[in-house]
């Protein structure tokens, strides 16, 4: 019995098919015969069209890239870099981490970042970036008196004057159309170019350290320190590089070539603006006093 239904079933399965068939065929559908080779269809237009301007953007998008004549002395030492790295200058970090607490480091830090205003705020004073400028006196005074020497950052905590971006002699140089140069890795201090270089060196006339009563041996241990001292509070940034990249020489070079770009890029010729919420308390804001 079951077998005879299972039969009737598929016998009327296979006369329902064709009724369906011819049902969907009664349908009017227009069609349209596009004969082969015609061209101008408005699809393929729309297509095409959008095909070739996502490409004509992504050309649009010029890769910033910096010249490197000298990439086999590069990669030198950029390999010398990378050992003293991870055999001796990170496990010191690592260590000196161990030692100190996290807080105790970070007013370290706050120390030699309150020391380098004077390097700051000239190149402030060479770019015309008078309001970064004052920011930066202003910070040194509060920090210096107030927080301690520079110990604590009480001009950000307690005020609401946060550090502006680091401004070096390399990016006044680029500020006016100096171009990179060529790339540089230099020993120990990484990856730099012709003219940031040559920005360093200049950089080192306005170091108030370089003028205290100290010897030579002295004025790079402090150097030494605050290299130590901020890898310490680093978190293995490096090591992902190193990890993730299939070149990391490449990886580096390129990154340091883009993220100058953008920092000699940032200019600001509105001298006096006070953009949202510059200081909390009016009451410690200087350009309230003088009625800006």
């Amino acid at each position: 019995m079951l077998t005879r239904f299972i039969v009737l079933i598929l016998l009327l399965s296979f006369v329902d098919a064709p009724l369906h068939a011819e049902q969907l065929a009664e349908v009017d559908v227009p069609t349209q015969v596009i004969p082969a080779g015609q061209k101008g269809d408005k699809f393929d237009r729309d297509f095409a069209d959008d095909f070739d301007g996502s490409f004509a953007e992504a050309e649009a998008i010029n890769e910033i890239l910096i010249d490197d004549p000298l990439e086999k002395i590069n990669r030198g030492v950029f390999w010398v870099n990378d050992k003293l790295y991870f055999y001796l200058i990170k496990p010191i970090a690592r260590g000196y981490r161990l030692i100190l607490p996290r807080q105790a480091r970070v007013s370290v830090a706050n120390v030699f970042n309150n020391m380098a205003t004077p390097v700051r705020a000239a190149n402030d004073l060479l770019q015309l970036k008078f309001h970064d400028m004052a920011t930066e006196l202003y910070r040194l005074i509060v920090n210096s008196t107030v927080g301690i020497g520079g110990l604590f950052d009480p001009a950000a905590s307690f005020v609401g004057v946060d550090n502006v971006d680091d401004e070096d002699f390399g990016q006044t140089l680029g500020y006016y159309g100096a171009g990179h140069g060529f790339y540089l890795v230099l020993p120990i201090l990484g990856p730099s170019s012709l003219r940031d270089g040559a920005g360093t060196l200049v950089d080192t006339f306005s170091d108030p350290i370089r003028y205290a009563d100290v010897a030579t041996l002295t004025y790079f241990g402090g150097k030494s320190f605050k290299v130590v001292n901020s890898l310490s509070l680093d978190r293995d940034t490096y090591e992902g590089i190193v990890r993730d990249s299939l070149d990391p020489y490449l990886f580096v070079r390129a990154a340091y070539a883009q993220r100058r770009a953008a920092q000699v890029g940032k200019v600001n010729y509105d001298i006096l603006s006070i953009d949202g919420n510059f200081w909390d308390e009016e009451t410690f804001n200087p350009f309230k006093w003088l009625g800006l």
